[in-house]
């Protein structure tokens, strides 16, 4: 039986987390490098991308990244053949890549639902579909899908509706299972996180809203805090987690439960 240090323990390992220039996708390619993964981070902008692999190189980490669209499988398919050149293998994946749009149902642009959904859920699944051929050929691997808590439940009266945004996080919980159900006996396992409202770029404009609603309503009084998402990615992403597939871990200070 292995000793607890060693099963959180993910030297040796490599992954590629999507969306990992900033934000929760920085949060927890730093927790998989605390552990002691080599990281390889996506991002769309350069002015992003550079200066946080440099960060992390710059604390002794093994970090490496490329520019990358999710939604544009030749860019997948590219990005996914630098990593493994770059690593060897790819152990770990994180589809974390995501964008929003906010807009009242009825007044939703077409235009802005499809890319939400080509980013957000597609780009998911082409992230997967192609680390996943690696993965099966090895007969191993770990995908952790950074879905929302907007998939569970409707965001109420808090700012815009992002309907493509929950439908997008909603689609990816269900991708998480099927794909769990399907790669198993192949080695591979595929669980969820779904955060609640953490202060990003992407929640920045109705933070202080959020926060308000919190300190009413969630059993813990308040919104994420920096650092609190990457315990549960690292836990996920390890060993200590190894008979847990299919799953949907929720860190949202219990908000969903009210």
């Amino acid at each position: 039986m292995a000793e607890i240090s060693s099963l959180f323990d993910l030297s040796g390992k490599a992954a590629i987390v999507t969306g990992g220039s900033r934000g929760l996708g920085a949060e927890i390619a730093e927790g998989l490098a605390e552990a002691g993964a080599a990281v390889f981070l996506l991002a769309r902008r350069d002015r992003w991308l550079g200066p946080a692999v440099e960060a992390m190189k710059s604390r002794g980490f093994r970090c490496e990244g490329a520019l990358c669209d999710v939604s544009e499988k030749d860019q997948v398919e590219d990005a996914v053949g630098q990593a493994i050149e770059a690593f060897g293998a790819v152990d770990i994946l994180v589809n974390n890549a995501g964008i929003t749009w906010g807009a009242e149902p009825e007044k939703m642009p077409l235009d802005r639902w499809r890319a939400v959904l080509d980013v957000n859920l597609t780009g998911a699944f082409l992230c997967a579909q192609t680390v996943g051929r690696a993965m099966i050929q090895r007969r191993a691997g770990n995908i952790i899908n950074v879905a929302s808590i907007a998939g569970l439940r409707g965001t109420g009266r808090l700012g815009n509706s992002i309907a493509g945004y929950a439908a997008s996080k909603a689609g990816l919980l269900g991708m998480t299972r099927e794909l769990a159900s399907r790669w198993g006996r192949l080695g591979i396992r595929v669980n969820a996180l779904a955060p609640g409202y953490f202060p990003t770029r992407m929640t920045e404009t109705i933070f202080e809203q959020v926060e308000q609603a919190y300190r009413e309503t969630a059993p813990l009084g308040r919104a994420g805090r920096p650092g609190e998402l990457k315990g549960a990615a690292v836990f996920l992403a390890s060993d200590a987690s190894s008979y847990i597939t299919g799953q949907t871990i929720i860190v949202d200070g219990g908000a969903t439960i009210v």
